[in-house]
């Protein structure tokens, strides 16, 4: 995987967040707040991180490798590709979202041991 990282530099394991900006024109007003409010300094990790996996979810992150088309054409695009082709509406994705969060809650729970 790290030559991947190598090869192109707009590849990463994993989406990285500073990709999420060319997501914003993507699908409708909805989804463009939703961008926005993780995009800003002020954002909550977790919602960064519920907006992560969801993108990760949607891209198939965890399967791209080296040698894909994917890792190819870099994060950002590829993101761009999967979020536009997501068959639902914004109010679906918004829940994938939601479901992220309360995954992402859920483990950070468990880690901490509050749970």
């Amino acid at each position: 995987m790290c030559s991947m990282i190598l090869n192109n530099p707009n590849t990463e394991l994993l989406f990285p967040l500073r990709a999420a900006s060319n997501l914003s024109d993507v699908r409708g007003k909805q989804w463009r707040m939703l961008v926005e409010q993780i995009s800003r300094e002020d954002a909550l990790l977790i919602d960064q991180l519920a907006f992560i996996l969801t993108v990760v979810k949607q891209a198939g992150c965890v399967s791209c490798n080296s040698d894909s088309f994917r890792a190819i054409r870099g994060c950002a695009l590829c993101s761009v590709q999967a979020i536009r082709r997501f068959k639902g509406n914004d109010a679906d994705l918004l829940d994938l979202y939601q479901q992220s969060h309360i995954e992402v809650e859920k483990y950070l729970k468990k880690r901490s041991g509050t749970e």
